[in-house]
């Protein structure tokens, strides 16, 4: 398993020679050939479709591992997003993409918990009062997210006791 962490454009990666460059400056120096149409999942509106090019950072790799700074262009705006990667070495752009495009689907699901369950209607003041607070929103929102699924198709949702 692996991860894709978002970063910024003026981060400076460790490349391949062991020398050090901005993101932005990386992704800049592939040609036009590396960036694949991909899509990232399915949106509100249909796939989401970007532009997707990798390069190999870091040069101590563990073995049958890797690390890459990856880039997703925009098609309407040009705006690239930066994230840096890590996973095994066969790891595909396509999977890349995927991993990457998962974020906008937790940050939905995060969303409507704080919409729907309260998730963010708390002021701290003791560790274990927040974990309580945010582990019965998650619950709540689970249960609601069960109820209507099982709404839409038609079966009885179960009732609380």
């Amino acid at each position: 398993m692996g991860y894709v962490v978002a970063t910024r454009r003026n981060d400076d990666m460790i490349t391949t020679t062991m020398g050090t460059c901005r993101a932005d400056k990386l992704i800049a120096a592939l040609p036009a050939r590396a960036w694949c149409r991909l899509s990232a999942g399915a949106g509100a509106h249909g796939p989401r479709e970007y532009w997707w090019a990798r390069v190999p950072v870091r040069i101590c790799w563990q073995p049958g591992r890797g690390h890459w700074l990856l880039a997703r262009r925009s098609m309407t705006t040009g705006e690239i997003a930066y994230y840096v990667c890590y996973g095994p070495r066969r790891t595909r752009l396509l999977d890349l993409a995927r991993i990457a495009g998962a974020r906008w689907a937790i940050e939905e699901c995060f969303q409507q918990a704080k919409n729907e369950a309260g998730l963010d209607e708390y002021q701290v003041r003791d560790w274990r009062a927040w974990y309580a607070h945010i582990t019965l929103s998650m619950a709540a929102h689970a249960w609601l997210s069960v109820a209507r699924s099982l709404t839409a198709k038609g079966d009885p949702v179960p009732a609380t006791t």
